[in-house]
């Protein structure tokens, strides 16, 4: 970040008078944790201090001093607090040059743009199982993938999102076998319940029928094999599963690139076996083929059956996308339970030579969990991203009918409206946490709308708007002059709004939406509390306010873009 760029010249220029030999690297510069200690703070000099054992607050006084007497357009002041800690308070003028550029959303976007300059990302996300209606378990990885997705867009990558259906394996073996037992349906009628209802079944009679799992691996081979009765159900169940899946994207406003599921990689898999075999890094154990590591159990690359595993279709998935796609970078979003699973494969992509292992991330997310345990189709106990949707829906609606602001929508506005917020409280509840952690499935959670909540940040968002059409300049974007008397309300949003670009960054290198998600929901509290202390329509400040207004709107479509959440104008 530039910012951060040249606080560390300065404090090397500053060095260099003193005779101080400061390298870069060692400069570690943050926010402080309290806005009255600056805007940035450096403990750099209590570092040099313990290096030339002398007093560090000494030290950091002068390096102030230093700096103090230099001429520069980004400092107001400089200050020595505790034991040698060095803040720093930017300029108001600079400050209103940052909030001017985010104005300009094209500039912005090519500044931004220039992080990644035209580098190559492809992520894996969503993923869900064909089969299974899309249940609120893979709202994560779409949520989260999507957004990481948006964020590596603005910042100048190629993005190229690849959704790795699960659509290949033992369990449509066993899925087939389901129908070929219990279905008394003709193909073409039956739905993705049906068959979710099927394969739950199958796995109840597997408890007191063992041969049951047995059928259902000979199915599977003949699936691999070609057998045409075997292929005819499993596609059926293929177009009736992606017939759902995209009308849960469009819901969600969801698009991904390519749909390249597990079995898409079958014609591949035979070449890949060989080629790890051939590298001389796999051996024989009870009939399979294995890969053993140093540090982690051993993967299977082929049953002794000769059948694949998971593990072989990744490895020909990792290699088609590094030779039809030439990435820099693949991320893999899906959840924390194949932590191991994506360990193997990267290193085993780094043994055969095909990929460093820094250019491969695994963005292991919690899952959604009951607070008994978490989800399982077998049992018959996930909860469909439909039901959460349909709730979401009412609860919104019900608000909509008890707001008065509600009453200038016209019906048209309304449904959109309601609609718009139902989908946004349903993934800034999923955004705004870690995507490490586990998320508790709660009901009243999920479908918050007032608070720290993506409805809170549309709201803030429409109020903004509303501001705006009330005043007669419709168009400033810029400050002509500083003003004189810029009050503490006005002064904490200012100090928000340079921070915006560090935390798109900062979210991409932490591969965290919700990092964009608290800043979106700061911005949004300083705006309400400016708003609710200071008029801003014809006021002497109007002109001052309007552009705070009009920068604040800017953040937060921005922001909300990035998470994949709608703005909504009227609300």
């Amino acid at each position: 970040m530039k910012i951060v760029e040249d606080l560390k010249k300065i404090i090397i220029d500053a060095g260099k008078k003193l005779d101080l030999q400061i390298v870069e690297s060692d400069i570690k510069i943050e926010h402080p944790a309290a806005v009255n200690f600056g805007d940035y703070s450096t403990n750099i000099a209590m570092i040099l201090a313990k290096k030339d054992k002398i007093n560090p607050r000494e030290l950091a006084n002068s390096v102030c001093q230093s700096i103090r007497l230099s001429n520069n357009q980004l400092l107001e002041k400089v200050e020595v607090a505790g034991a040698g800690f060095i803040n720093f308070y930017l300029k108001p003028e600079f400050l209103i040059k940052e909030a001017e550029e985010i104005n300009y959303e094209i500039e912005f976007r090519n500044k931004l743009s220039e992080n990644g300059n035209g580098k190559i990302m492809v992520i894996d996300y969503s993923a869900p199982n064909i089969a299974k209606p899309f249940g609120i378990g893979h709202l994560r990885s779409t949520d989260i993938g999507q957004a990481i997705y948006n964020i590596y867009k603005i910042l100048g990558w190629n993005c190229i999102g690849d959704n790795h259906i699960g659509d290949w394996g033992t369990q449509y073996g066993k899925l087939v076998a389901a129908i070929k037992k219990w279905n008394e349906k003709d193909l073409d009628e039956l739905t993705i319940e049906d068959l979710e209802k099927l394969y739950v079944k199958f796995h109840k009679e597997a408890e007191t029928d063992e041969k049951l799992i047995d059928e259902g691996r000979e199915w599977f081979a003949k699936l691999e094999k070609g057998d045409s009765e075997a292929r005819k159900i499993w596609q059926k169940c293929i177009d009736i599963s992606l017939i759902e899946f995209e009308k849960v994207y469009e819901l969600l406003g969801v698009h991904i690139d390519f749909i390249h599921g597990e079995s898409f990689y079958e014609d591949k898999l035979e070449e890949v076996t060989k080629e790890i075999i051939k590298k001389g890094i796999t051996k024989k154990s009870e009939g399979a083929v294995i890969v053993e590591f140093e540090k982690m159990p051993p993967a299977m690359l082929q049953k002794s059956n000769g059948t694949t595993t998971y593990f072989t279709r990744d490895m020909a998935t990792i290699k088609y996308r590094l030779e039809n796609w030439n990435p820099n970078l693949i991320i893999y979003e899906v959840g924390v339970d194949q932590e191991l699973h994506f360990r193997q494969v990267f290193e085993t992509a780094k043994l055969m030579g095909w990929m460093p292992d820094q250019g491969m991330i695994h963005i292991a997310h919690g899952l959604i969990r009951w607070t008994t345990g978490k989800f399982s189709t077998r049992k018959g106990d996930t909860i469909h991203l439909s039901e959460v949707i349909d709730k979401a829906m009412e609860k919104a609606s019900e608000i909509a009918n008890k707001s008065v602001v509600d009453k200038n929508l016209t019906a048209t506005e309304k449904e959109e409206m309601i609609k718009a917020v139902a989908i946004g409280a349903i993934k800034f509840n999923d955004l705004a946490s870690d995507p490490r952690k586990d998320v508790i499935f709660d009901w009243d959670q999920i479908m918050s709308l007032d608070g720290d909540s993506g409805p809170y940040l549309q709201y803030t968002y429409a109020r903004c708007k509303s501001v705006l059409n009330k005043s007669k300049d419709k168009e400033q974007k810029n400050i002509s002059e500083v003003p004189q008397n810029i009050n503490n309300d006005e002064m904490a949003l200012l100090k928000e709004f340079y921070k915006f670009e560090e935390k798109i960054i900062e979210a991409s290198q932490r591969y965290s939406p919700a990092v964009i998600a608290e800043y979106l929901l700061s911005v949004a509290r300083k705006y309400n509390e400016f708003y609710a202390k200071n008029r801003i329509i014809d006021q002497k400040e109007e002109n001052f306010r309007i552009f705070l207004t009009r920068t604040t709107a800017s953040v937060i479509d921005t922001g909300l873009n990035l998470l994949g959440i709608e703005t909504i104008e009227k609300m």
